[in-house]
């Protein structure tokens, strides 16, 4: 017996429709959401995704003495590293430097084994000036007569480790690691080494900030919370006034007060807490830092505390007190428990702010309350050197987010809390 059910019938294809339509809806919502939210991703991809790649890419690459040096480099290949090379490798780092001042990079190719090797500017510059003047060779002892500094093994390995276009020599030493003429991994000298230091300043620095900015703005948050709400406003607009202020003209506040010579100075010595000649150094150093960092930062964590704080029923409280508990107990083990949330989400915000500060401790920091943002902004704009700087950034964001990691593992995400 035949049937028909390899065919489709006008019932199944009435059925059909509307699953059809309903798909197509669908469809058609979700390319309407994505174009809705298409400039956003947009912007997110270009201010924020390819400045990251961009600057992973840079704290890696860097291809100068490869393209200007290619002679050189090919003849240091299978180079000891600790006697010196051979007269070939003579005779292609002149032709090399030759062709470099001729392109007019030779101060570049300087400026770049300077940082490694101080002192190596100069020495590029004479061979890169003297190149035509030394003939067919030999070139080993003219080149080394020219510059003492060609005769030591450690201008060359300088010469041979920046050969790569792709290096991890930033990340080493932004970790105060270099290699040695066997190509280990080593500690810098003592006294090079600063930038580790200065990362444990930079987080150190910034989890008190946090701590002190949480000490203060809590009570001041809970304070504006139950004040009657027109008084609570106008309190609130005193609290968002530095905000309005300029951050330069902050902090030259605070190098009024606290200087030498300052107001607070001048108040200690006029009570007789100090004499004139015992005057306090309160700023151009650590303290100084940290207290304008307090005041610019507070703010943040007020706002975010006290929006949680206004979400909370007053009669939590009057609950917890009608079974049993004090007012202190109540506070402790009712209230502070509703408020993680701001807490935790106004801790993150202050701090990480913090890690990232530079014109505050660049102005009132000295020498011992400089941070690592302070590093970064001098190897970009003074010494020229991007690929650290670069190394430096990215180690400091790779920190913030294993902080985050583990600060969200603890606490949760799902405890943040703006308002």
């Amino acid at each position: 017996m035949g049937t028909d059910s390899g065919k489709e019938t006008p019932a199944r294809r009435s059925r059909r429709r509307p699953k059809r339509r309903l798909a197509t809806a669908k469809l058609r919502r979700r390319m309407t959401a994505l174009l809705l939210v298409a400039p956003l991703l947009l912007f997110l991809g270009v201010m924020f995704l390819y400045p990251i790649a961009l600057l992973l890419w840079r704290s890696v690459h860097d291809p100068l003495i490869a393209d200007t040096m290619p002679r050189t480099i090919e003849a240091l290949r299978d180079w000891d590293g600790r006697s010196l090379p051979g007269e070939s490798a003579f005779a292609a780092l002149v032709a090399d430097l030759a062709a470099a001042r001729a392109d007019k990079m030779a101060t570049k190719i300087g400026s770049r084994l300077n940082i490694e090797v101080a002192g190596l500017r100069r020495s590029v510059d004479r061979v890169a000036r003297q190149a035509e003047t030394l003939g067919h060779g030999p070139y080993r002892n003219a080149v080394v007569a020219l510059d003492e500094r060609w005769g030591e093994p450690e201008s060359w390995r300088a010469v041979q480790r920046l050969g790569w276009r792709v290096t991890p020599l930033n990340y080493l030493a932004a970790a105060d690691l270099q290699l040695d003429a066997e190509g280990r991994i080593v500690p810098k000298p003592a006294d090079r080494r600063i930038y580790l230091a200065l990362f444990g300043r930079t987080l150190w620095m910034s989890a008190l900030v946090t701590a002190a900015c949480l000490a203060i703005a809590y009570p001041l948050a809970y304070f504006l919370a139950n004040l009657p709400e027109r008084l609570s406003n106008i309190l609130r607009i005193v609290v968002l006034v530095p905000l309005w202020t300029s951050l330069l003209v902050r902090t030259a506040a605070w190098i009024v007060l606290l200087q030498t010579q300052g107001v607070l100075n001048d108040l200690l010595v006029w009570s007789g807490v100090t004499s004139d000649a015992g005057r306090i150094k309160l700023i151009f150093n650590a303290f100084g830092t940290v207290v304008a960092m307090i005041h610019i930062l507070l703010p943040f964590m007020v706002l975010t505390l006290y929006s949680v704080m206004k979400a909370i029923p007053d009669n939590y409280m009057r609950a917890a007190q009608s079974l049993g508990a004090g007012r202190i107990v109540a506070f402790w083990r009712v209230y502070v428990p509703s408020t993680r949330p701001g807490i935790n989400a106004g801790c993150l915000l202050v701090f990480i702010l913090a890690t990232g500060y530079y014109i505050t401790p660049a102005l009132v920091g000295g020498d011992s309350g400089q941070m690592i943002s302070n590093m970064i902004a001098y190897h970009m704009r003074e010494t020229l050197n991007w690929g650290l700087a670069a190394a430096l950034a990215t180690m400091l964001l790779a920190a913030i987010v294993i902080l985050f990691q583990v600060y969200s593992r603890f606490v949760g995400l799902d405890r943040f809390r703006l308002g």
